[in-house]
């Protein structure tokens, strides 16, 4: 939209590229009622949302201290995420910078067809996936991640 030539390259992490539900897994479900202003629905929701972002899951800690940061999100704002304008992923085929798809295997909340998807729709992007992984790569599998990002910024640099 307002072009790239400040973008050395883009990572794009089991990202929504374009709108629909096809590529979309089950477990989106949880999203309706994150928008809910009854705290006791909008909690349980998150909580079963978080759950299914991560096929190895984190620890109590590390899961209390998401919950608390999603807990910070108003829900009209993600509201107006929700209800943003529709993309129909159209601007992929004109990327012309670098580009890393990163998508877990066993991505229930946007399934790893829409990783494939994105990959096949921009010229030249490199696909990643990550076997028995689910929503959340960079935090189930973070040396792999931090790997393979440094190398694609690197190399994007050089570009």
């Amino acid at each position: 939209m307002h072009g790239s030539d400040r973008i050395a390259g883009i990572n794009f992490v089991a990202a929504l590229t374009k709108s629909g539900n096809e590529l979309l897994g089950p477990e989106i479900k949880h999203i309706a009622d994150m928008l809910s202003d009854d705290l006791a629905a909008n909690i349980a929701a998150t909580r079963a949302f978080l759950r299914a972002c991560f096929e190895k899951q984190p620890s109590a800690d590390e899961f209390e201290t998401m919950l608390a940061f999603n807990a910070m999100i108003p829900a009209r704002v993600r509201a107006g995420v929700v209800s943003r304008t529709p993309n129909p992923g159209d601007m992929l085929a004109r990327l012309t910078l670098p580009v890393l798809v990163t998508h877990g295997s066993r991505d229930r909340l946007v399934l790893p067809a829409f990783g494939e998807f994105t990959a096949a729709a921009v010229p030249g992007a490199q696909l990643s996936v990550y076997e028995g992984i689910g929503h959340a790569p960079f935090f189930e599998d973070a040396p792999r991640f931090n790997r393979e990002l440094a190398a694609f910024v690197r190399a994007a640099n050089k570009a």
